[in-house]
């Protein structure tokens, strides 16, 4: 779902954000999430989210019609997980990436490390503390 459609949507928006060893070796139902938009113009954080579900095996790399199809996963040994993501907030500004790059208690942010791709990845608390005090 997208996030403009899940700001509208407090009761009930969920989506799930695919990932391996983070997911699986990491994320714990009420982690509060940054909700980052990599395919906006600017790109940046919006919002907050919360992990709403423990982790569980990716269905749809068991299925060879789907494009998260992965011949490497089965049921017994899974490769892929998810984990349910409710959204709690739309931060009032986007907190651009220029705007974290220049921030220099933002300085060591994996987000912010050159060549960084991953959809998932760790905050560090005084980073997360950080975002949400530039969120207004």
């Amino acid at each position: 779902m997208p996030f403009r459609d899940a700001c509208d949507e407090k009761s009930q928006p969920k989506d799930k954000a695919p990932q391996y060893w983070f997911m699986r070796d990491r994320m714990r139902p009420d982690d509060r999430v940054l909700i980052y938009h990599s395919n906006a113009k600017p790109h940046g954080v919006a919002g907050l989210a919360r992990v709403c579900s423990a982790t569980y095996p990716d269905p749809r790399a068991l299925d060879p019609a789907s494009s998260y199809y992965d011949s490497c996963s089965s049921a017994d040994d899974p490769v892929w997980f998810l984990v349910d993501v409710c959204f709690e907030e739309k931060f009032p500004r986007l907190i651009s990436w220029a705007e974290m790059r220049t921030d220099p208690a933002l300085e060591g942010m994996a987000l912010l490390r050159k060549g960084q791709r991953l959809p998932v990845m760790p905050v560090e608390p005084a980073h997360f503390a950080r975002i949400l005090a530039l969120s207004g």
